[in-house]
């Protein structure tokens, strides 16, 4: 089952944490989330699964900010988001998505147990500007069968901003 709008209002605090919290996001069954000012591209082509690949920060300005096909841009959430006993999960607005920009590659799966800022994987099918501070995407929580395990530790467990990807770790013994 996915959560209502009120219900997530109501599990604010003891299953859900999201700072800061505005009432004027919540939906029907989901919550908006924002864009962070913060961005990463990575700088040197190919990528490598097995390196931590270099990235170079950018940062949203007033004017906001050109995005370009073809690039994977790095972005984070305003908000900071804990979830207990639920299973979040973030997916775009279609309001962003009739523009043509996509929020997430393949991570719009989240773990029993996160805590943190979510990573966005944005990319577009044409030129398109971005603004920070706009509702960007929109977490929604799914009800949990069974015995529950917490994500407790991992790659991107308890992070304070954008991670590029951690798979070189994996190959790490």
């Amino acid at each position: 089952m996915i959560l209502s709008g009120p219900e997530i209002q109501k599990r604010r605090g003891t299953d859900i944490v999201i700072e800061p919290f505005e009432e004027k996001f919540v939906n029907p069954n989901s919550y908006n989330l924002r864009l962070d000012k913060a961005l990463k591209v990575y700088t040197e082509m190919p990528l490598d699964m097995k390196k931590d690949n270099p990235a170079k920060d950018l940062e949203i300005g007033p004017e906001g900010i050109l995005l370009q096909p073809g690039t994977l841009y790095l972005g984070r959430t305003l908000e900071y988001t804990e979830t207990r006993n639920l299973v979040p999960m973030l997916e775009g607005r279609s309001s962003v998505g009739r523009l043509g920009l996509f929020v997430h590659v393949t991570a719009g799966f989240g773990d029993v147990g996160f805590k943190g800022f979510w990573t966005l994987e944005m990319h577009c099918i044409h030129p398109i500007r971005i603004y920070a501070g706009v509702p960007i995407c929109q977490i929604f929580y799914h009800s949990v069968e069974g015995e529950i395990r917490e994500y407790t530790k991992g790659k991107y467990q308890a992070n304070s901003g954008i991670q590029t990807s951690r798979m070189w770790m994996d190959f790490v013994k």
